[in-house]
């Protein structure tokens, strides 16, 4: 690539700003998993909240289509504000959704109860979480994209790493808040108020994210871009029109992305203690335990990204999930400590190998131009119809079928589908992902150079 094609030397940033960049960019992912955190874990008090006249099982059907129904506005919020990115810049759109996300959060701790205010409650709880479902829907591409523009290319996996980092930590401190509210508090307190605390803690999170996003400029890719003329004027028709190839691709492999991660991070809490019978304690030290085991080992998966190429990694994952799904479910069916941590285990090494590489490996799939857009439509569109819908369609079918090996088939189902798309997509370690309009490993073009220090 030619010095024209990159962006301006002045453009580079430094270590500094390259990791205030990043924070910014995984803090509203850390705000959106806080979110499900604490509603996986409190769905026995949400229900009686918001759902007393259903019977348990009924209530706790009722609280996993909260989380599933508002993924009908994800894509909207994908084909809206992503788009919106390309043409007025990644970071006024970023300030925008970690706002709404949060607010959302924090207005839930809010909403009074059933039987205070009627079925004006449920109302409530839905029409907020509609809006999250539709802000989430531009903050998951542009946070990527923001963190994959603002990295240098050499150590563009390792930096992205850092963007589901900001899931699992946002998970971690949302299981670990509402569990301490459950032990800390009788079971009269936390249904009648104690289930509160963690939804308005959102309301902080979310303030502090706005202060990072708005601490800093928007990344030098767009910058340049913008300077040169070449930003998009029609954002959405022309990314759909010149790179639907790319957008179904992305949606393909997404579908096992989602899948696993909502199985995994959302639905667990509820398969261990609710299906299985294990108990709370036990399901939490063996779930909290995982997650800390993959903050720890992903960023070492982004970087081992860099040096061995993306698609390697992926295609492990995938053919893993697809091959050990089922054993790993079938330990953890075992119901006893060891074998449920070493099913969770398999699982979550599986599941981290992707999380480690989509931050750099998806937004490398369109060019600058049409960066954002692209990514969020597709991404949005295949986490609504599989992602957030997997903890809803997974307990129907048990509930169904009585087979409680339902999560290994549609890990196993969602694995088939990504080899292909994995396949067809193009390396992109180590090569530049700057050119307006070009998409980068579509031909050869040489990384750009190292941080300034």
């Amino acid at each position: 690539m030619s010095d024209d094609e990159r962006p301006d030397v002045a453009d580079q940033p430094d270590v500094r700003t390259v990791r205030r960049a990043v924070a910014g960019a995984a803090m509203g992912n850390a705000v959106e998993w806080f979110d499900y955190a604490i509603y996986s874990y409190l769905v026995t008090s949400i229900g009686l909240n918001f759902f007393p006249e259903a019977n348990p099982a009924a209530q706790t059907m009722l609280v996993f289509a909260g989380i599933a129904i508002p993924f009908v506005l994800r894509p909207f919020g994908g084909v809206f504000l992503g788009p919106l990115g390309d043409k007025f810049g990644r970071r006024r759109v970023l300030a925008v959704t970690i706002l709404m996300m949060s607010g959302c959060t924090f207005f839930i701790g809010l909403i009074p109860s059933y039987n205070t205010i009627g079925i004006a409650a449920p109302i409530l709880l839905l029409l907020a979480r509609l809006i999250q479902g539709f802000s989430t829907g531009g903050e998951y591409g542009g946070a990527a994209t923001f963190i994959a523009e603002y990295a240098p290319d050499r150590k563009r996996g390792f930096y992205g790493s850092f963007l589901e980092f900001g899931t699992l930590t946002g998970y971690v401190l949302g299981a670990g808040i509402a569990t301490t509210v459950q032990l800390s508090l009788s079971d009269e307190a936390l249904n009648s108020w104690g289930w509160r605390i963690p939804f308005l803690i959102a309301g902080p999170l979310g303030l502090i994210g706005f202060y990072l996003r708005n601490r800093i400029e928007d990344t030098p890719a767009f910058r340049s871009c913008e300077r040169a003329g070449e930003t998009t004027q029609a954002p959405f028709s022309e990314v759909v029109r010149t790179y639907w190839p790319q957008i179904i691709n992305l949606i393909g492999f997404v579908i096992l992305l989602n899948v696993a991660d909502y199985t995994l991070l959302t639905y667990m809490p509820t398969y261990l203690t609710q299906v299985l019978e294990i108990s709370d304690t036990e399901a939490l030290i063996v779930i909290i335990g995982v997650m800390i085991g993959m903050m720890l080992v992903i960023a070492p998966v982004g970087a081992l990204s860099d040096r061995v190429g993306r698609k390697p990694l992926l295609l492990t994952s995938a053919v893993g999930f697809l091959i050990l799904a089922y054993p790993a479910i079938a330990l953890v069916g075992m119901r006893d400590p060891l074998p449920v941590t070493a099913g969770m285990v398999i699982l979550a090494v599986l599941l981290v190998l992707m999380l480690g590489t989509i931050g750099s490996a998806l937004p490398a799939m369109f060019p600058t131009r049409n960066r954002y857009g692209g990514f969020s439509i597709g991404y949005s569109v295949s986490t609504a119809l599989f992602g957030g819908t997997a903890p809803l369609v997974i307990t129907a079918l048990i509930d169904r079928t009585g087979n409680t090996a339902v999560p290994a088939f549609y890990l196993m189902g969602a694995a088939a589908v990504a080899i292909i798309p994995i396949l067809l997509m193009p390396e992109t370690a180590r090569i530049s992902i700057s050119h307006p309009t070009k998409i980068p490993g579509t031909e050869p073009v040489e990384a750009a150079g190292t941080l300034a220090r």
